[in-house]
């Protein structure tokens, strides 16, 4: 099965007659109609109902028609990204737990690009998917978090799939809530306090360990627990139901809003912050530059915390 081929079925089935087709390929009818039967005998299948008014795709050849469709775009996507003199077109993607700052710097990095080309992607996934995510190659940086609790437990799932950590910041636990909580006006809370509220954690699929949570202290008993899928409505059932979750108190208003605030959090834990990469592989240009947007995003935000808890 060859390239040549694939366009010779996608142009008899888009003229519906081997006659005009061959002339648009300019190629001889006998040639094209060879050649349409070498590909069926080669797959053993049966593409073209011939009649005295031309040709019809059967069934078969309505799905073999689909899926040659997608390698004629994927080879003009490739042939156009690798042509000699063609503009550089940037290819990045990052797997990342939900973490607002990992937006923002994400944020950061397309508006720097302007205008160029670029295929970039964030995707914010569960624990278990990031650390597949990099191993197979789908992204080239994981954003994830080390604890107390489940430092020895990740570092051995890492070692187990190639990967390595590397540090990029340290954040103490707050918790998020709505500025309307009856609780947001405290300096600092307690899981006690918290214990009559609504616990709101992302959900972790089949790999629904305490160790691959999200959120610190999840081995912690709580008597409402809410698991949710994505950033989105975790924000609006923790104003819509005085919920909260606890992360690192690193957010900004300029994406997520006013309404959610955070509270630090009376814990002897930490969160360890850092990024995943494959053993032996150095990031490239614009992961390196994403990297430096995040640090540079996240020293905003603690100064902007830093300052808003100076007494007035």
């Amino acid at each position: 099965m060859t390239l040549r081929q694939l366009r010779y079925m996608v142009q008899v089935a888009q003229t519906g007659s081997i006659h005009t087709a061959a002339q648009a390929l300019y190629i001889t009818q006998p040639s094209l109609s060879k050649a349409i039967a070498d590909l069926e005998s080669e797959i053993g299948v049966t593409l073209f109902e011939r009649g005295s008014r031309g040709v019809t795709l059967t069934e078969e050849g309505f799905t073999f028609l689909a899926y040659a469709r997608q390698v004629l775009e994927q080879y003009e996507l490739m042939e156009k990204q690798y042509k000699p003199g063609a503009p550089i077109r940037r290819v990045f993607a990052v797997s990342a737990q939900h973490y607002a700052f990992a937006v923002n710097a994400f944020v950061a990095l397309v508006r720097e690009y302007g205008q160029a080309q670029y295929e970039f992607s964030l995707r914010e996934s569960r624990t278990y998917d990031i650390i597949e995510d990099v191993r197979t190659h789908r992204s080239q940086l994981g954003i994830v978090y080390l604890s107390h609790f489940n430092r020895k437990a990740m570092q051995l799932l890492f070692r187990r799939n190639g990967l390595t950590f590397t540090p990029l910041f340290t954040a103490r636990p707050h918790v998020f809530v709505s500025r309307f909580h009856p609780l947001a006006q405290k300096a600092c809370l307690t899981l006690a306090e918290l214990s009559p509220y609504p616990r709101l954690t992302y959900e972790q699929g089949l790999h629904n360990s305490f160790f691959l949570s999200e959120e610190l202290h999840s081995e912690e008993y709580s008597p409402r627990n809410i698991i949710v899928s994505d950033r989105a409505t975790l924000f609006n059932l923790l104003i819509g139901l005085n919920g909260y979750t606890i992360s690192s108190g690193i957010l900004t208003s300029d994406l997520n809003g006013d309404n959610i605030i955070s509270v630090p959090l009376q814990s002897d834990e930490e969160m360890e912050i850092g990024c995943l990469l494959r053993e032996n592989e150095a990031p490239g240009a614009v992961a390196e530059r994403y990297l430096a947007l995040l640090k540079e995003c996240v020293a905003a935000c603690q100064a902007i915390v830093l300052t808003n808890r100076q007494p007035s």
